[in-house]
């Protein structure tokens, strides 16, 4: 865009400004917006406005894997109210999933409600069973959902009053991850779909090791030894089959627990993360995977 033109004043235009106050000196910064077809503004092209068509509610705007057909009245009614509407445990947990999916920043305002909820629902062992796989399956299926699914898997192993003799949610989660972890060494030489599978286990059971929490006898706080030490062998079934997504969900693992893990070891005079770096520094020298 080019500067309106100044025009230099005549006789007319000075009489006019000393009749108006202006003062004599500033004349020339004065300029003259309308003196002819010369000195019209320049006209700016403006685009036609874009509309489009597509709903806040297409499925672009939602994650892979995602229902798109939660339960509306999270956002429209009372707790209590949506409760009612439920015909099973199934339905109520998985749209609150979902709920969770679409607005993780309701967490802290919904998990107390959900979790009295549950606690009036979930009273036999084969309901507490059906809980825990519905969030391991959230947690493992829908991407970003790993870190949001150990908040809630902390949360509910609290504040979850029933605890029958199969083992209380907590244990029951860990039963759960641990037919996944004894399966390492065939999931990471499997095909595409069966090593995607695993990994995004890998990364929930590195959440879950960062988020939950067991309380010892004297109220100190700490995380689970045996996620610890299953996070070391999932790294090491990682490392023995270098293929290229393997390594990435190695590097995803590292990146996410990587500071934590080192530290815990150090603790107890461990070197196993001495260890894993010269498997890395051996795998950089491996021209089978990508450089």
């Amino acid at each position: 865009l080019r500067p309106p033109k100044t025009a230099p004043l005549g006789t007319g235009m000075a009489d006019h400004l000393q009749k108006t106050g202006i003062p004599s000196g500033s004349q020339d910064k004065v300029s003259v917006l309308d003196s002819g077809p010369e000195m019209a503004e320049p006209q700016l092209a403006v685009d036609p406005v874009v509309t489009s068509n597509l709903s806040a509610k297409a499925p672009e705007f939602y994650p892979s894997g995602y229902n798109q057909n939660f339960n509306q009245n999270f956002t429209d009614s009372s707790f209590e109210d949506r409760c009612d509407g439920y015909l099973s445990l199934a339905e109520y947990v998985q749209d609150f999933l979902n709920h969770l999916t679409e607005q993780p920043g309701c967490f802290e305002t919904e998990i107390e409600q959900f979790a009295e909820t549950l606690n009036g629902w979930v009273i036999a062992d084969e309901a507490l069973q059906e809980l825990v796989e519905l969030i391991y399956q959230q947690a493992t299926s829908v991407p970003n959902f790993s870190y949001m699914g150990a908040r809630l898997c902390n949360y509910l192993s609290h504040h979850l009053t029933i605890s029958p003799q199969s083992g209380n949610f907590r244990q029951l989660l860990l039963q759960r991850c641990r037919t996944e972890y004894e399966n390492r060494d065939e999931a990471t030489k499997g095909d595409e779909t069966t090593r995607k599978q695993f990994h995004a286990f890998v990364l929930f059971l590195a959440e879950l090791y960062l988020n939950l929490e067991i309380k010892g006898t004297k109220g100190q706080v700490t995380r689970a030894e045996i996620l610890q030490e299953g996070l070391r062998e999932l790294l090491n079934a990682l490392f023995s089959n270098p293929v290229d997504s393997n390594l990435i969900c190695a590097v995803k693992l590292l990146k996410l627990t990587g500071s934590v893990l080192e530290d815990a070891w150090k603790e107890k005079g461990k070197n196993d993360m001495e260890e894993m770096i010269q498997r890395i520094e051996n795998v950089v020298l491996d021209a089978n995977c990508s450089r």
